[in-house]
């Protein structure tokens, strides 16, 4: 793994880092890094972790002129990713955000209140899912319910965490599926989820691509499968 361009100051300069896994993702990650920008000016660091894009996903990071983004390169796969970014973050707080997903204003804060206290030490927020299906209105709002009763969070709620309890529960596990159910899970030995009512604003693409009802059936039949026990890389070949 090899990293690019150098945050400002020292390690104890940034309260939050964002870490971005990406793949190809060269038509939005422009978009995606300026609608960042507020959380920069507050001191945020940006950790974009490439996975190995084809396309100018890379080369539109790098030219980006603030210097609190720092670009890393992994080996495909977003627990991987996740891993390899956390690796360079100087935050005393980690998020985690998908690449087609935005925060709300003021996220940073909202964050650092959640976790101030030492009640939870981890957290999600609610969920938008942007997208032509009348469902996904309904699809997110079972999603926040879900996770609000079982304290299990998705990648898609842009989970946050202390970076001392990412470090005491070893990183994601390297799986190429339900390794944000699989963080949940091991995070909830430490505390219940902070569950923010902001909502992040996250690409319904998938939904739109595969249908709203086909691909909400698939994903309980993963999960069902993954709580039985199936491997994650047999679920991965499933999902694809």
């Amino acid at each position: 793994m090899t990293a690019q361009s150098t945050p400002p100051g020292s390690a104890s300069a940034f309260t939050l880092s964002i870490i971005l896994p990406v793949l190809n993702e060269a038509a939005g990650m422009a978009a995606a890094l300026a609608a960042l920008g507020p959380l920069v000016d507050n001191g945020a660091q940006i950790i974009v972790v490439d996975g190995g894009s084809t396309d100018a996903t890379v080369v539109i990071a790098l030219t980006t002129c603030s210097p609190s983004i720092k670009v890393v390169h992994a080996s495909k796969g977003r627990a991987v990713q996740m891993n390899a970014g956390a690796e360079h973050a100087a935050g005393k707080a980690l998020l985690f955000l998908h690449a087609d997903t935005l925060l709300p204003d003021g996220a940073d804060v909202l964050v650092q209140t959640a976790l101030a206290s030492g009640q939870h030490v981890w957290g999600r927020f609610d969920v938008r899912i942007e997208g032509q299906s009348m469902w996904l209105p309904v699809v997110a709002a079972l999603m926040n319910l879900r996770s609000k009763l079982t304290g299990i969070a998705t990648g898609d709620q842009a989970i946050f965490m202390t970076h001392a309890a990412f470090t005491s529960r070893r990183g994601f596990a390297a799986q190429l599926l339900m390794e944000d159910i699989d963080m949940s899970q091991r995070l909830l030995k430490l505390s219940r989820p902070a569950c923010l009512p902001q909502k992040v604003v996250t690409s319904g693409r998938r939904w739109d691509t595969r249908g709203v009802w086909r691909t909400i059936v698939l994903m309980w039949r993963l999960r069902f499968a993954y709580w039985l026990g199936t491997p994650a890389e047999r679920l991965a070949q499933l999902y694809r």
